[in-house]
């Protein structure tokens, strides 16, 4: 299949609004493509490539050959050049990767090069994402939508169950189950405002959970067939980091039992039991960080709490109850999370207040009849922090002025449009930075600008960081036709991508709006 047939498909899902239209316009291409092709077609259709890098960064395509006049590429030859990319390391490295960049843009016409870029960087602006290439896996081959999401949040690919699919349908879809060493895609919780709201939300009694700031994980567990133990740890998502987290391993391998999943967070903790901040222990998951200088300098510790899998049996169909006393059976209590069960609203909120004061992020709400909803964000776990918290998309900067002239300062802040996939910009904010931040995130931005004035610089693609912030105004100063009230930054979050930013919807449903004409968001 030519990678034009992509692109021209992507066009078109990007010009309409209509979910209905985008299924039918992703099926008519997924039942074009051979069995080796389907997968390539649903992760390129997904906004992403194969290979998780591919070490082009902006820098790399500054300057790119001029495009080709006619559509040649095939996607599998796509395919091996950034297998290719992705497999350069060592001296001389650099220039082999720009040799080879500059072959691959050269026989890709403009529009194909717009493509290949927005895939490079995770920024294909489409308004579809690999649930709705699910969606129209399931309407292409005639088999229930459920069967292709289980499959695909089981393998932890939709590439993957589209393969799967095209060779062998719905029995071929039914009969994947978990797999000791294949990480499936972990339950995300939804949002309340406060802690009643949550436990409404997920009925009484309820089990409240002391909320991490972490680094989540998932861990597997097994015997291989040689009878080596084996333990891999993966993120939330799913890059291995077994080897960054070695005293998480040695925890791992304390326990009793021999097989099975845990679902996470690793912290670091100060003598007192209070956690450390989140940005203290991000760089042990760095590629670049050494593990041995790491974990003597900021020692992790294992806050388990779930497990899918347990000694031959699956426990993602299992009541939360259920999987929550295997949890207690197998992790001893220094290993596991601070877990409460309330039988009124008042209990919930004395365990949220309680939690803050311990210096954790919040907690989470559980329903003791939910099952484990991987791959998506379902009711059955509400998170509540104590203040409005988003991840954004930062899409541009403003030169800073006194004081901060020289760096970008003024961040425009943008959601995720739900009607069309895009990014919609909501407000500005310079508070929350300190000296570092301004220094990194200036550098940071201008690799990915994508063009400036003389006061801003705008970027593609976006970093994505954590903003705080009091509530939310209408406004006519932003597309988004709110402004944020009083916002900072808390952090950036290089383990996000721009497609997990929040929604304008989100954003309403837990933030009461004001109407008032005065906008905070304006640096000064």
């Amino acid at each position: 299949m030519l990678l034009d047939t992509l692109v021209r498909a992507s066009a078109d899902v990007a010009a309409t609004r209509s979910r209905l239209t985008k299924r039918a316009l992703l099926a008519e291409v997924l039942r074009a493509a051979t069995a080796e092709e389907i997968a390539l077609v649903a992760t390129y259709l997904s906004g992403s490539l194969r290979q998780r890098r591919t070490g082009v960064g902006a820098a790399g395509l500054q300057h790119t050959p001029p495009p080709a006049e006619r559509a040649t590429l095939e996607i599998v030859d796509v395919d091996a050049r950034f297998e290719r990319l992705s497999a350069e390391l060592g001296e001389g490295s650099a220039a082999r990767r720009t040799t080879e960049v500059g072959a691959l843009f050269a026989a890709a016409t403009a529009q194909e090069q717009a493509f290949l870029r927005a895939l490079i960087f995770g920024e294909l602006r489409q308004g579809a994402s690999a649930s709705l290439v699910q969606d129209a896996l399931a309407t292409a081959y005639d088999v229930p939508l459920a069967s292709v999401q289980r499959a695909a949040m089981l393998l932890g690919s939709t590439a993957t169950a589209a393969a799967l699919t095209a060779a062998g349908g719905l029995e071929a879809l039914d009969a994947v189950a978990l797999r000791l060493g294949v990480p499936v895609q972990p339950m995300l919780a939804a949002s309340a405002p406060d802690p009643a709201t949550a436990a409404a939300k997920a009925g009484l009694p309820a089990v409240v959970d002391v909320k991490i700031d972490g680094i989540r994980v998932q861990i597997h567990r097994w015997t291989d067939e040689s009878g080596s133990d084996v333990v891999r740890l993966w993120t939330r998502s799913l890059d291995d980091i077994t080897d960054r987290l070695p005293e998480i391993v040695e925890q791992v391998r304390s326990l009793p039992a021999t097989a099975f999943v845990l679902d996470g967070e690793v912290v670091g903790l100060r003598p007192d039991g209070t956690p450390l901040p989140f940005q203290v222990i991000a760089s042990r998951t760095a590629s670049s960080t050494d593990p041995v200088t790491a974990r003597e300098r900021t020692p992790l510790t294992l806050v388990a709490f779930d497990v899918l899998h347990l000694a031959g049996r699956d426990l993602l169909d299992e009541p939360f109850e259920v999987r929550a006393q295997a949890l207690a059976d197998l992790v001893p209590p220094e290993l596991a999370v601070a877990r409460h069960r309330v039988e009124t609203d008042q209990e919930a909120t004395a365990v949220f207040t309680d939690a803050v004061a311990a210096g954790w992020e919040g907690v989470v709400v559980k329903k003791p009849s939910a099952p484990y909803a991987a791959g998506r964000r379902d009711s059955g776990w509400i998170k509540v922090k104590p203040r409005h918290t988003f991840d954004l998309a930062v899409i541009g900067a403003e030169w800073g002025y006194g004081r901060r002239q020289g760096w970008l300062s003024n961040l425009h802040l943008a959601a995720r449009d739900p009607a069309t996939g895009g990014l919609v910009m909501l407000g500005k904010t310079f508070k929350g930075l300190t000296d570092a931040v301004l220094t990194w995130q200036t550098a940071a931005l201008q690799e990915r600008e994508v063009r400036r004035t003389r006061t801003t610089v705008f970027v593609d693609p976006p970093l994505v960081a954590e903003i705080a912030f009091d509530g939310v105004q209408i406004s006519t100063r932003y597309p988004g036709g709110i402004a944020l009230r009083f916002a900072r930054v808390l952090r950036y979050r290089d383990d996000k991508t721009p497609e997990e930013v929040d929604s304008l919807a989100d954003i309403l449903a837990l933030s009461p709006v004001i109407d008032d004409a005065a906008d905070p968001t304006t640096d000064a």
